[in-house]
């Protein structure tokens, strides 16, 4: 029997990057193929309001392997994440951002950790980062102040780009939050994970859709999570310390 892994792909407003995005997937799909593994995309359109959703629905006629699932109005990254995690259906599912700094030809590499290393959950790694300074310096301090603080481990940049496998992706999904923080919940729940470590280009085309609110609002996310741990609470850090 060939295992299934599908890909859940999050966005908004991402028409510049979705031609490119849809190409180097479609390739990735063929070599998955190549291995005996049955491939499908799951696309959740976060209430885009550009041609992002053009794209989705002619790729999706075009290609039976490309699904979407269309949000009511955008609820965030997160939320958007978990929409799609609720409807995974696949043996193994990768996690992976539509901007192309999470470069999908880095999938067969996490099947092969996947079978190589017996392992659950395989997590990218950025070992550099292709971003601007200030970026750079919030993203390096929000892990290291959050392991401090809460003496979860979370694995120093480390994202939401990851595979896992159905009994990884089923507990995460049944875990009581309403707002999840993937990448905590993903390493606080244990099971055997590897780490893959690669270079993040910056974005493909276009600017971060995320604003400065969302950047430097993570504690309100976090905090639903982790909510014995004090410095979750809005009013305890300085908007400069963002994930």
């Amino acid at each position: 029997m060939r295992t299934h892994l599908q890909v859940i792909v999050p966005l908004f407003n991402e028409s510049d990057v979705l031609p490119e995005l849809i190409s180097r997937l479609t390739a990735v799909l063929a070599l998955l193929s190549l291995n005996n593994m049955e491939s499908t995309v799951l696309f959740v359109n976060d209430g885009s309001d550009d041609a992002s959703p053009v794209f989705l629905e002619k790729q999706a006629g075009d290609d039976l392997r490309f699904g979407y699932l269309f949000l009511s109005r955008n609820f965030g990254h997160q939320a958007a994440l978990s929409a799609g995690l609720d409807h995974a259906d696949a043996d193994l599912i990768v996690i992976l951002d539509a901007d192309l700094q999470d470069p999908p030809e880095l999938i067969p590499e996490m099947v092969r950790l996947w079978r190589t290393e017996k392992a659950d959950v395989v997590y990218g790694v950025r070992k550099n980062r292709k971003e601007n300074l200030f970026k750079r310096l919030c993203y390096a301090g929000f892990y290291r102040f959050f392991g401090w603080l809460t003496g979860l481990a979370l694995p120093l940049d480390s994202g939401d780009f990851s595979l896992m496998t159905r009994r990884a992706y089923t507990t995460l999904r049944e875990m009581p939050e309403r707002v999840r923080f993937m990448r905590g919940l993903r390493h606080w729940m244990g099971f055997k994970q590897c780490p893959l470590p690669y270079d993040r280009p910056k974005r493909f085309a276009g600017d971060t859709k995320y604003s400065f609110y969302a950047l430097t609002n993570w504690p309100q996310m976090v905090w639903p999570v982790f909510p014995s741990l004090p410095f979750a609470r809005p009013s305890f850090l300085p908007s400069f310390l963002v994930f």
